[in-house]
């Protein structure tokens, strides 16, 4: 962002909040909202967050567990980002302990491929049956390793990472709903991060806000199957040919 009063630019933030209950036919359609702030500390997904009760899938960011303890969110953590960090270990050179967790990990994907659109019921089940022992047996591994190792290694900093986060790592065992990553806001921030050269920079907090506006738009259509430039052109005209601001929801991308 433009920073005027010192002639530079500073660093915001567009949180992205995404829901995509197509994996397991929730009759919800999908949709993303970022939302800008100037920076990335806890109270920023407190406030945007406010009267929400129910279950966030989340990286590893230490703020959700800040909302976590205030408010009536559930949390549940990303395998994604738990396999990435014994990944990198493994390909950097032979890692035996970090090769094994990804083996394991690999397990649960396969079993997630397998039940991908089912019913949540149908899902938990599954889960029950086939995952479940996979994190249970995950667990006390990883803590024995973790024991045979120097603490001051990343493999060390990759084992905590999962074991610091293991009930809600293990959430999805239990909810057909919940997804095994993060992966569906992964998806919808990265043409937020591919913009970022083109973009160069908003011009102030006010423009931020209204990219956050726009990009919202945007990725909510490209989610459910609309074509970005006609839907805003549609609604626009709408808009000028004086649609109710009362029925504001009926220009949503899903209902248009």
């Amino acid at each position: 962002m433009l920073d005027p009063g010192r002639g530079k630019t500073k660093t915001g933030q567009l949180w992205a909040y995404a829901r995509d209950d197509r994996p397991w036919h929730g009759a919800d359609p999908p949709g993303v909202a970022y939302v800008y702030a100037p920076d990335r500390k806890a109270e920023r997904p407190i406030a945007h967050l406010a009267g929400f009760t129910g279950i966030l899938q989340v990286d590893g960011y230490g703020g959700y567990r800040v909302l976590a303890d205030k408010s009536g969110v559930t949390l549940a953590f990303c395998w994604a980002h738990v396999r990435r960090r014994f990944y990198e270990l493994a390909a950097a050179g032979p890692a035996p302990i970090a090769s094994e967790a990804l083996r394991r990990i690999a397990e649960l994907y396969r079993i997630e491929d397998d039940i991908r659109g089912r019913s949540a019921e149908q899902r938990r089940a599954v889960r029950q049956e086939k995952s479940l022992s996979i994190v249970a047996d995950l667990e006390p591994w990883l803590r024995e390793k973790l024991g045979l190792i120097s603490q001051k290694t990343k493999l060390a900093e990759a084992i905590r990472y999962a074991l610091s986060r293991w009930d809600g790592l293990s959430r999805f065992l239990d909810d057909g709903r919940i997804e095994i990553d993060s992966n569906t806001v992964e998806r919808s921030i990265r043409p937020i991060a591919l913009n970022r050269k083109n973009a160069l920079f908003a011009g102030s907090d006010g423009g931020a806000e209204h990219w956050a506006v726009v990009a919202s738009l945007v990725e909510t259509c490209k989610l459910n199957g609309v074509e970005p430039l006609g839907y805003l052109a549609d609604v626009l005209t709408r808009i000028v040919s004086g649609h109710p601001n009362s029925q504001i929801n009926d220009l949503l991308p899903w209902a248009t």
